[in-house]
């Protein structure tokens, strides 16, 4: 369980979140909100990317701002929205950085079968021994990710992990997001701009707007016409498929 309490942050006098406070249970949560919402800011903060102004963040039970780094980063693992290396690598090499925070160099029979089973689940077994600057933004993309999951943690932060993929890896991805939830019990947190992905593959929404947490639940609670009016400031419709909600914008 994740939980934040009170959390804000702050730049300046600007408040980039605002009180936050969540539970966050196994499953699949989509944080979705219009641009500068402080839905990336979140993320970073429960991963410890950033720092809070104030509140608490709990990674089941761990306090984020004074648990080890390497203690932390078995249990969670986070994908920013950009990702740049100063040194050149392969994407192998880079998949077989997630198995650090394990002690291990990627090279163990155990790390193997790790970087092996990511490597295959983002498709990426033609390309792992390219290097990154040699690959479409795509399948970087999809390496980083790799590198993600190769840690094996029971949490996994992913902001707009759909940045760059086509629709048949993104897709993929968010199958991939839906099966490791119900598979291995895991707690994802992923932002999306996609509305429809959201309703589609998560089990809980939360919604935000300057800095505040305005909505969070289950998928047809807060995915309703009069909410997304509300939070995009843009007329919504919602219709039903297959019982999922579906979104259309007027």
């Amino acid at each position: 369980m994740i939980l934040t309490e009170q959390v804000t942050k702050r730049h300046g006098a600007l408040v980039a979140v605002d009180d936050v406070t969540l539970a966050l249970r196994p499953g699949v949560t989509a944080i979705i909100g219009p641009n500068g919402a402080g839905k990336s800011t979140v993320l970073a903060a429960i991963g410890r990317l950033v720092g809070t102004s104030g509140g608490r963040i709990t990674v089941d039970g761990m306090d984020v701002a004074t648990t080890r780094t390497r203690d932390l980063a078995r249990r969670l693992a986070i994908l920013r929205q950009d990702n740049h290396l100063a040194i050149r690598l392969s994407v192998d090499d880079l998949v077989a950085y997630g198995r650090f925070p394990h002690g291990g160099s990627g090279r163990s029979a155990d790390d193997r079968a790790h970087v092996d089973r990511a490597i295959a689940d983002l498709d990426l077994g033609a390309v792992r021994d390219r290097f990154l600057d040699e690959l479409s933004g795509g399948q970087r993309q999809r390496a980083f990710v790799a590198m993600a999951l190769a840690q094996d943690t029971d949490h996994l932060l992913l902001d707009e992990p759909l940045n760059n993929l086509d629709p048949r890896h993104g897709v993929a991805l968010m199958r991939l997001v839906r099966r490791l939830a119900e598979e291995r019990g895991m707690t994802v947190v992923v932002v999306l701009h996609d509305i429809n992905v959201a309703a589609r593959y998560a089990d809980d929404i939360l919604a935000m707007k300057g800095g505040r947490v305005v909505h969070h639940g289950a998928v047809p609670d807060v995915l309703t016409a009069d909410t997304l009016t509300d939070l995009y400031d843009t007329p919504a419709r919602v219709t039903d498929i297959d019982g999922r909600p579906v979104v259309l914008w007027d």
